[in-house]
């Protein structure tokens, strides 16, 4: 009864169009006035504040500051000339450059929505100029950025260790180095699934700095057709980074492209681009010396998650001292190195970084309530106790898990699915003898995939807001994505060795 009562209400709460987090406060409190009396309501203060004053928790803010800063400077851009002068040469590179500029930002920000964001803008447009349709071309980001909360450092992995410790021991060191190698084969499903994306033609052209005037330029200038019309250069997510043409090396020789001084250039793979006065010309091929000189420019954002987890391995500092570091380090190299931070963007860097921790801190507190009230009202262990007298099949129950937690992902947010079933599912899979890093780790990938599935995947919303595109056209583009995912995720479920053997390896406990 209590259990119909607690879910029943969150879930109306839900249709009535409430959101999660107020959902999830507003049937906790309602569960906890209808069993135990309005006096029970001093209890919500004494929850909530120490959930969400958690030590462990300092980290989030910190990780949140390091990303911010790092999409305020830039990093994102060098990130995509990198990869894409290394493997854009290749048939489908265009999309091996958005997944791995994907997993790289990731390891920066911690965040699937962020890394969505800092890399949309520059490959969305791209992509469309490569052949990729819109829909098709937004999915891709979207489903790339999921790996935001599996790469390291996680906030997800965080989150996942502070409410899972009262049924096993479990470091938050080991959950992140545990993200790796499932992050790669989430990497590899994204490719794969690319690879069956049909495409209407293929160009060539590499994405470059280009700013409002320079985009106006280029659609003044150039035809480039698609199944929907003319696509011009695209905008750019903070109003600084855009791009030119892109493509997977159809055409060979030198091509000139967009300056950041806004000029087009002639290409010689006959894309039609006019010839405004070019000044500079780059090699579709990817001459070493390009290479190296995209490389170094890289260096300094690509250290930061050799610092992060370098050090945390290293014995240097803990998880949220990592943060603190890189959060100071990311500002060194946006004022500094890179330059493209100044001291009048730091209040709304700092603004932003605020506001956003204090959203999750939200969550975290009202769903600390939620998770109380499973606990305390005996809820977790009535569901544990009827689950497992109906079988005992580690399989099965792998198996009835994945499919709960891929529809609850499509409509709630990682953190609030975290308080919300752990309490539920982890004594369940101990009982039945899967080991917490396989839980963290398959948990996280399940509620990842969540963030590109519709109707309320986040990744979807930031990515058709980017490419300006109804979101119903991105949820027709996202299947093939949805589909080589969920064969990713009952690989990483079933085989735990994908979860443990790096962390073994490693000697991280």
């Amino acid at each position: 009864m209590i259990a119909l009562l607690l879910f029943g209400s969150f879930f109306l709460f839900l249709g009535l169009g409430i959101p999660v987090a107020f959902a999830l406060g507003l049937s906790a409190v309602v569960t906890l006035i209808t069993t135990d009396g309005v006096q029970v309501l001093d209890v919500v203060p004494s929850v909530m504040f120490p959930s969400m004053s958690s030590g462990t928790l300092l980290a989030i803010p910190f990780f949140i500051l390091a990303g911010i800063v790092m999409q305020y400077t830039g990093i994102s851009q060098r990130l995509v000339d990198l990869a894409f002068l290394i493997f854009g040469r290749f048939s489908h590179g265009l999309a091996a450059v958005t997944i791995i500029s994907a997993f790289f930002f990731s390891a920066i920000s911690g965040s699937g929505p962020a890394t969505v964001a800092a890399i949309g803008a520059i490959l969305i447009p791209a992509l469309v100029r490569n052949g990729y349709q819109k829909k098709h071309a937004v999915s891709l980001v979207a489903a790339s950025g999921s790996m935001g909360i599996v790469v390291p450092p996680s906030i997800a992995f965080i989150i996942f260790a502070v409410v899972a410790a009262e049924f096993g021991s479990i470091s938050i060191s080991r959950l992140f180095i545990a993200g790796i190698v499932p992050g790669i084969i989430m990497a590899a499903a994204f490719f794969i699934a690319a690879l069956f994306v049909p495409r209407v033609r293929e160009l060539a052209g590499l994405p470059v700095k280009a700013g409002p005037r320079a985009e106006a330029a280029a659609r003044s200038t150039s035809t480039v057709t698609s199944e929907s019309g003319s696509v011009g250069a695209g905008s750019a997510g903070n109003g600084s980074v855009g791009n030119g043409g892109s493509g997977d090396g159809a055409a060979g020789g030198r091509t000139q492209l967009l300056t950041t001084k806004g000029r087009a250039a002639s290409a010689s793979s006959g894309s039609g681009v006019g010839s405004v006065d070019p000044t500079v010309t780059v090699d579709v091929e990817g001459g070493f010396g390009e290479v190296m000189t995209a490389l170094v420019k890289a260096i300094p954002g690509l250290l930061i998650p050799v610092i992060i987890l370098g050090g945390i391995y290293g014995g240097i500092f803990t998880p949220t001292e990592a943060g603190a570091v890189a959060s100071v380090y990311a500002l060194i190299v946006g004022v500094f190195v890179y330059r493209e931070l100044t001291w009048k963007d730091m209040p709304k860097v700092f603004l932003e970084s605020g506001v956003s921790t204090a959203v999750i801190m939200f969550i975290v507190g009202v769903a600390s309530l939620f998770s109380y009230v499973i606990t305390v009202e005996g809820v977790a262990d009535r569901i544990s106790t009827a689950v497992l007298s109906v079988t005992d099949n580690k399989y099965l129950i792998l198996a009835a898990i994945t499919i709960i937690l891929l529809i609850v992902g499509a409509f709630v947010d990682a953190i609030s699915a975290f308080y919300l079933f752990i309490p539920i599912l982890v004594p369940i899979l101990i009982g039945v003898g899967v080991d917490m890093t396989t839980i963290g780790v398959f948990m996280t990938v399940n509620l990842a995939i969540g963030l590109f599935t519709p109707p309320v995947g986040l990744n979807l919303y930031v990515g058709a807001g980017i490419g300006k595109i109804r979101l119903e056209e991105v949820v027709r583009g996202v299947v093939p994505f949805l589909i080589c995912a969920i064969i990713a995720l009952l690989l990483i479920t079933y085989i735990p060795a994908i979860s443990n053997w790096l962390p073994d390896l490693l000697g991280v406990g």
